[in-house]
């Protein structure tokens, strides 16, 4: 099966339910996976990368995970900002099943998890955190950051985990030329975390 499957609206193959360790700085905790999700044996690095080095969330806005998975990203968020509005969206519905149930396991029933077009669109985001389906091709690529980081708040900031070897610079030129402020702040193994902000 070919990497495709993880940001389907239809993961095919048999489930393989199974449990991933999240241990990020003060974070161990342990989260439900399955076959047809992005990375289900392992926390993947850029994943862990961009939950280690990235600035933690503010304390006072509405939080995104965007392409959650099965919600390593949204966990943590959820622990580090246990007040704030947080929402997680996939296209995957596999991937919102087990995000789901790892945020109710983990002690935020409040969160909302749903596809993308089930946010409704007066909702702004002081941060939002991803390590984005980058294999969906270029142009859809660039189609969902522009959708999304038009939901940034004011002042809020959005940060992505990119591979070096999949265009982490050639995107962060891109979002540059669309007058999103980008800055890269980090790099490890060929990853690259960036901070965008909203529009000039």
């Amino acid at each position: 099966m070919g990497d495709s499957h993880y940001f389907s609206a239809s993961p095919g193959g048999k489930r393989r339910p199974g449990t991933v360790g999240l241990r990020v700085g003060d974070l161990d905790l342990e989260l439900a996976t399955d076959r047809g999700v992005f990375s289900p044996e392992e926390l993947d690095f850029g994943t862990r990368y961009l939950l280690a080095e990235a600035p933690r969330p503010p304390q006072n806005g509405a939080l995104l995970d965007l392409g959650c998975g099965y919600g390593p990203i949204a966990v943590a968020l959820s622990q580090w900002a246990p007040q704030d509005p947080l929402w997680a969206v996939d296209v995957n519905p596999r991937a919102l099943e087990l995000c789901r149930a790892n945020l109710d396991r983990h002690g935020r029933p409040d969160a909302v998890v749903c596809l993308p077009d089930d946010v409704p669109p007066d909702v702004r985001f002081a941060a939002i955190y991803s390590n984005p389906p980058i294999r969906i091709g270029k142009a859809a690529l660039h189609e969902v950051l522009a959708t999304w980081l038009g939901r940034l708040a004011a002042d809020g900031r959005a940060y992505l985990v990119v591979n070096k070897n999949l265009g982490s610079d050639s995107l962060a030129r891109w979002l540059n030329q669309q007058r999103w402020p980008t800055t890269r702040l980090s790099s490890r193994r060929g990853y690259r975390i960036l901070e965008i902000r909203q529009r000039c």
